[in-house]
């Protein structure tokens, strides 16, 4: 028989009980149960935890790092990767310090912010898709190119004096303890999920990551869409390098130093394989809370910033490592 019968004596269809066991058994249940615990965890572990104000203060742990990934999830999932995400953040931001002289409105400096992180995205893209190289090479060299630019601007120096409208988008509440970047992040993540998974530039972003080949005979512009994600990447780096300088107040060479380590392991935490080809919005979203939680989790705890430093690196470690051991320990079963 094709249905199954329930206690009640209703028939259960298989695909409806196969579809529910599939979203029982995924990576983003996994994830949420994982969420859920941390949070129990942290209200038993300080007190004050479970204050709202507190809980709004969380969200700075990760908003600004998940607008990026939400770009960084397309550009890996379609075999790519841009590890100079962070630099361009602080390429960026020194662009908007460097218009403060000139009293520019806080839309002049929105739009500087925003620039800048497309022309790198586009810096970036032609180096990968127009002369072919590898992006986790040609990144690597951005990644110290505008942190260099930065660092060359302004030395030991600071930029300070921004609009005090501009702050809003970095310390601004939309309605009671919801803050503007969460709102951003909302919106954002929304819109990805959408773009991935409801269109054909998404099903073409699949397609790319598990056979660029064979979606370049199917039809696919692979180059063109590459160069769409990359200048996505640069434009969200621009948009967290808006949020993080008005969170701030000021802009240093040193900014958002070290950021796209959490990014990546925000991306593979939330199901992204670092190989190309799978993954989803829902994932990433679920694993910035993650992220968010422990790390708010430790700040409560004054564990110093190093060892939350070696938990994000062996975190993203055991990400990566932990599907290919599952993969390994089921073949070494399967032999007799």
């Amino acid at each position: 028989m094709s249905d199954m019968t329930s206690a009640t004596g209703r028939h259960i269809p298989d695909r409806l009980r196969s579809r529910t066991v599939g979203v029982l058994t995924s990576w983003e249940s996994l994830l949420l149960a994982v969420a859920i615990a941390i949070f129990v965890l942290n209200s038993f572990a300080s007190p004050y935890f479970l204050n709202a104000w507190n809980l709004s203060d969380a969200t700075f742990n990760f908003t600004e790092k998940a607008m990026i990934a939400f770009a960084m999830a397309l550009l890996i999932i379609a075999g790519e990767i841009d590890l100079s995400v962070a630099s361009i953040i602080a390429l960026a931001s020194t662009a908007m310090g460097l218009a403060l002289p000139y009293e520019p409105s806080v839309a002049v400096l929105v739009m500087i912010g925003l620039g800048t992180g497309l022309a790198c995205g586009a810096f970036n893209a032609v180096f990968v898709t127009v002369l072919g190289l590898p992006s986790i090479v040609v990144t690597i060299g951005t990644m110290s190119l505008f942190r260099g630019i930065s660092y060359i601007v302004l030395g030991d120096e600071a930029f300070r004096g921004y609009p005090s409208g501009f702050a809003w988008f970095g310390q601004g509440y939309v309605f009671w303890v919801i803050t503007v970047e969460m709102v951003i992040f909302t919106v954002l993540a929304v819109i990805f999920g959408i773009l991935l998974h409801t269109t054909n530039f998404g099903r073409a972003v699949y397609a790319i990551g598990n056979n660029p080949t064979g979606a370049l005979f199917s039809g696919i512009r692979v180059a063109r869409v590459k160069f769409i994600l990359f200048l996505l990447t640069g434009l969200m780096s621009g948009v967290a390098a808006i949020c993080l300088t008005a969170r701030l107040g000021s802009t240093r060479p040193s900014i958002a130093y070290g950021m796209e380590l959490e990014v990546v392991t925000m991306v593979v935490l939330g199901g992204v394989s670092i190989l190309g080809g799978s993954g989803s919005i829902p994932g990433v979203v679920i694993a910035a809370f993650v992220m968010g939680l422990v790390t708010f989790g430790l700040g409560l705890l004054n564990v110093p910033g190093i060892v939350m430093s070696i938990f994000i690196g062996l975190l993203l470690i055991g990400v990566i490592a932990l599907p290919r051991l599952w993969a390994m320990a089921r073949a070494k079963r399967r032999t007799p």
